[in-house]
């Protein structure tokens, strides 16, 4: 048996694997991203609690049987000042090394667990960061990574919609149009619009794998998130708060991003980063 943690800007993950398949996933929510637009600086606290996070994780897999337990970290910690001081954290913690990954590796991460061999393109709103990558004939023909995600986002313009705008402009101004064949979404944002969409009272990956969502739905989406507060998110989505008070910011990014690659419509993907690692590692 295998496990996966996956350390973001806005959760800590855990997968469990056994003979090829998905056992199940699990998620806290830690918020290590937290403050990142005032200083690149991760916060005493927010490395505390995501260690903790990682040890508990770690516990849980190997009371499931895991035999390997493989660890790695995107956005929040790649590209911090002390993002090395959480590394070691970790390792004095638990004993796991953490494997930070580029962004451009992230984007291939996504697309992998989304597209396995497929071509395609895939968009990976994070929390710190946003992920985008076209394949064709099987080769990576556009990789990049974006310093924008839905924590960032949050901490740097809250709800204002023109600073929003701005904010994305600015950070997406890289990415290209180039109208893929069938693009798909993977990330918190994506899924928790998906179960939106299809009246989900609990998440559940295997209904919300596949669930189609038109660019006109998530900008309708977004705006209706907008209008409520974050209790009434909450209620609505049966999130916590800390994925209820980025969901719309994380929406509108969404949307933004799509729109700039061209695309009409994304298929959201429960198969994400986790799987993504076990394919490029050669893991499994």
């Amino acid at each position: 048996m295998v496990a996966v943690i996956d350390i973001g800007s806005n959760s800590v993950r855990l997968g469990l694997w056994a003979d090829g398949k998905t056992l199940y996933k699990r998620i806290l929510t830690t918020r290590l991203g937290e403050g990142l637009s005032r200083a690149p600086l991760l916060l005493t606290e927010a490395m505390r609690r995501t260690a903790d996070a990682v040890v508990f994780f770690l516990g849980e897999a190997q009371k499931a049987g895991a035999d390997r337990v493989f660890v790695f970290a995107t956005a929040a910690v790649r590209s911090t000042e002390n993002g090395e001081e959480f590394c070691r954290l970790v390792k004095e913690r638990c004993g796991l090394s953490v494997d930070v990954i580029s962004g451009e590796e992230e984007a291939l991460l996504a697309a992998s667990g989304a597209l396995g061999n497929g071509d395609g393109a895939v968009i990976d709103v994070g929390g710190a960061s946003t992920e985008v990558l076209l394949r064709k004939d099987g080769n990576v023909v556009f990789a990049k990574s974006c310093k924008v995600g839905a924590v960032l986002l949050k901490d740097a313009c809250g709800e204002d919609k023109d600073k929003l705008k701005a904010f994305i402009a600015e950070r997406t101004e890289d990415l290209i149009a180039f109208r893929a064949p069938v693009t798909y979404a993977v990330g918190g944002t994506a899924t928790t619009l998906a179960s939106l969409k299809l009246g989900l009272t609990e998440y559940d990956g295997e209904k919300v794998q596949g669930c189609r969502l038109t660019l006109n739905e998530v900008y309708e989406a977004s705006e209706r998130l907008f209008a409520l507060s974050v209790e009434a998110r909450q209620a609505l989505l049966r999130t916590d708060a800390k994925r209820a008070d980025i969901i719309a910011g994380g929406a509108y990014l969404l949307a933004r991003t799509a729109e700039k690659t061209g695309a009409r419509e994304i298929i959201v993907s429960d198969r994400d980063n986790l799987e993504g690692y076990l394919f490029v590692r050669g893991i499994l």
